[in-house]
Order: C-alpha cells, then structure tokens, then sequence
C-alpha cells in the first residue's frame, strides 16, 4: 500500500496536468514568506472557487498524511511522533525542491507548514488506531482466559 501512495503522491506532485504541473513555458517560482499564499487562496476563496482553495490547503494536508501513518509502521525509529514529523517535513522539503529546480510547481514555505501538518495527523491517526487495536486485542485475550 506504502508502494502505490507513493506512485500516486509523486504523479500528483510532478505529473498531474489537472494541478498545473507541465514544462512548457515554466519559470522559478517561490514562496519564501510563511503564511502568504494561504492567505492569498483564503483572501480570494470566492473569486478562485472551492476546487482550487481546497485543493491547495487541504490537499496539501491529506496528501502527506498517509505518509505519517506509514513510517511507524515500517520503521521502528518513527513510533515518535517529532521523529515522524521531521522526516516527513525533510521529504516535503526534497518534494519542494525538486519542483523549484524542475519549474514543476513552486516552492512554497506554506505547503512545507502544510505538508507537515498532514504527516504529523497522519502519525496520531496511527497512534490511535494502534492504541485501539491493543486495547481490543487485550479484551481478546482476557475474554480467552
């Protein structure tokens, strides 16, 4: 599952012609000034539409979250939570980057906040659900004696 997150997270971000990631024509673009363009999309939310403001502010937020849920799954060192947090702000940061170098997108220090958020939800969704798993698992097992 991890695998095809993964596929799908990078067509999104690279690929996907329906966000506006082409090559022709394209300059650096950035944003270095935190909490701009999320003011901006809010600002103009009636003039840009639903679509673009939430894909912009919650999609940057949905699109990092499984990637939150994933690591302290696959990897023992990232059952902490500021562990699971940085690694995921550190493939943000690389994700931001190539898109700078690559005028794919933009790099935007709101969608790195953004980006962050999601993973950091993503780890308490899996704290969680794995608390809830134990506790059911006990009860299981107290039930069995």
């Amino acid at each position: 599952m991890f695998g095809v997150y993964i596929i799908f997270l990078i067509y999104f971000l690279f690929f996907a012609e329906s966000t506006g990631r082409t090559f022709e024509g394209r300059t650096y673009h950035y944003n270095l000034v935190l909490f701009k363009e999320i003011g901006r999309f809010w600002h103009h939310r009636k003039t840009l539409g639903v679509l673009p403001v939430m894909l912009n502010l919650v999609g940057n937020v949905v699109a990092f979250l499984p990637l939150g849920f994933f690591l302290p799954i696959m990897y023992q060192k990232c059952r902490s939570f500021f562990y699971t947090v940085f690694f995921c702000f550190e493939f943000s940061l690389i994700v931001e980057t190539i898109q700078l170098i690559s005028k794919v997108g933009s790099f935007d220090v709101d969608d790195l906040l953004l980006n962050t958020m999601g993973g950091a939800i993503g780890y308490l969704c899996f704290i969680t659900l794995n608390y809830m798993r134990r506790k059911h698992h006990e009860k299981k097992e107290e039930n069995q004696l």
